[in-house]
């Protein structure tokens, strides 16, 4: 018996990385996935996205488990082909009982208005649109999770001038997410829909393994491999790691997900090896 056996969950950004390993951590614990993603690239955005075969490998992995997943190529930015792709995906399981708006870009090193726009759009918009599609097919007992970021929650980092316009964009968006769940949980609560937000830290996924990722960290080499970059990478940690896998943010949404956490809501959960205490302790109280 699994914690989501006969549930249906709605992921976005579900391709590769956390959203796969969101996939398939909850088909593992017995739901059935409703799966998107753009499976293109933005321009502003310096590394490749995914693609639509990476949605065809998660579908197929999901599958490996014994549960079955729905996929469909849809832009969180634009709201009426998102709710028609969640729409079919909800026909064909019959019912929709949780949200992971995961989907996300992070366009640093970059200048102008639009990787900021972009940033947000995706990022923030794109949770909104996720869960203003979702809403209808939701019930008493369904929960909501979306991902925001540690490095959102520290001054100075992603929103450092250093960082450009999209990182500016990328924290503005993360920050608005733990706003937007802290009130949709008030909103939701007495309908008895749950809503939380999970603030991973650096993540291993191809984001983080990227070159414009890796100049981030390491600005005094003019061209840094991943191997320069690790060594940098454990500053936002306070357990000395560079980084958390995918697989731990999805340990973290499952539980959410679950009605283990079903008196759990407004939560905003650090999966951040320490990285929030460490950068932004609390002050004491006199």
């Amino acid at each position: 018996m699994g914690r989501m056996d006969g549930k249906v969950v709605f992921i976005t950004g579900a391709a590769r990385g956390q959203g796969r390993a969101h996939s398939l951590r909850l088909a593992e614990e017995g739901a059935d996935i409703i799966g998107v993603d753009l499976c293109a690239n933005i321009d502003s955005n310096g590394y490749a996205l995914a693609s639509a075969n990476d949605l065809d490998e998660t579908k197929k992995l999901v599958e490996k488990t014994g549960r079955s997943m729905f996929t469909a190529v849809a832009d969180v930015r634009d709201r009426t082909p998102l709710a028609e792709a969640l729409a079919a995906g909800v026909k064909e399981f019959g019912h929709l009982d949780g949200v992971i708006a995961q989907a996300g870009i992070c366009p640093l090193g970059t200048t102008g208005g639009q990787p900021f726009i972009d940033a947000v759009s995706v990022d923030f918009v794109g949770v909104v649109n996720a869960v203003e599609a979702a809403l209808p097919y939701l019930e008493r007992g369904a929960s909501i999770v979306a991902t925001g970021s540690l490095a959102a929650l520290i001054a100075g980092s992603t929103d450092n001038p250093a960082n450009g316009t999209g990182g500016l964009g990328y924290a503005l968006a993360k920050r608005q997410i733990a706003s937007f769940i802290n009130d949709l949980a008030v909103v939701l609560g007495p309908e008895g829909i749950r809503a939380n937000a999970i603030h991973p830290t650096n993540c291993n996924t191809d984001m983080l393994n990227s070159d414009v990722m890796y100049k981030i960290f390491r600005p005094d080499l003019e061209d840094p491999t991943r191997d320069d970059a690790l060594v940098a990478f454990p500053a936002m940690s306070g357990m000395g790691v560079p980084f958390i896998e995918p697989e731990d943010s999805a340990a973290a949404a499952a539980f959410l997900l679950s009605d283990e956490a079903r008196y759990i809501t407004g939560m905003q959960l650090r999966i951040d090896s320490g990285g929030y205490v460490k950068l932004r302790p609390q002050q004491p109280t006199f």
